[in-house]
């Protein structure tokens, strides 16, 4: 996963400049794109807007003029490793080496145990909470517009 971090940084680095008071911002810069790239590797649907996260961290790292270019580098990257994640088959555990778990919580509260599916995280019997998301973000979107 870390090829994707790496080749942010690498597309950006010559771009860099420092906001004043900011001692090294290649490290930030490479920092917040492993970091983002982990958290969408290990987390991703709970991870509601990967690429403008990682913007919003870095472009404090570049003067104003490169920002557009540094919106399209990181919005290609993270669609791509969005992509790649979405084609992985799930043996059961994630990027970690962790067991899958489903998303959803039992009425006791524990986290259920079953395998989840691979499009939405959740196992056959909380389908159902799937659904409920989707109707939500249709939702917001409408209210949005």
């Amino acid at each position: 996963m870390y090829q994707f971090s790496r080749a942010i940084y690498r597309e950006l680095s010559p771009l860099i400049s420092p906001a004043p008071g900011v001692r090294d911002g290649h490290s930030e810069v490479l920092r917040a794109c492993e970091s983002t790239i982990e958290r969408l590797a290990t987390d991703r649907h709970y991870f509601a807007r990967p690429a403008r996260t990682l913007f919003n961290d870095i472009r404090t790292n570049f003067p104003i003029g490169v920002q557009p270019r540094v919106w399209n580098v990181v919005s290609v990257y993270i669609g791509a490793a969005q992509e790649w994640l979405a084609r992985q088959p799930q043996h059961g555990y994630d990027i970690n080496g962790n067991p899958l778990e489903c998303r959803a919580t039992t009425r006791r509260g524990t986290p259920c145990q079953r395998m989840p599916l691979a499009h939405n995280g959740y196992c056959p019997s909380h389908q159902h909470l799937a659904e409920t998301e989707e109707l939500e973000l249709e939702l917001e979107r409408s209210m949005a517009a």
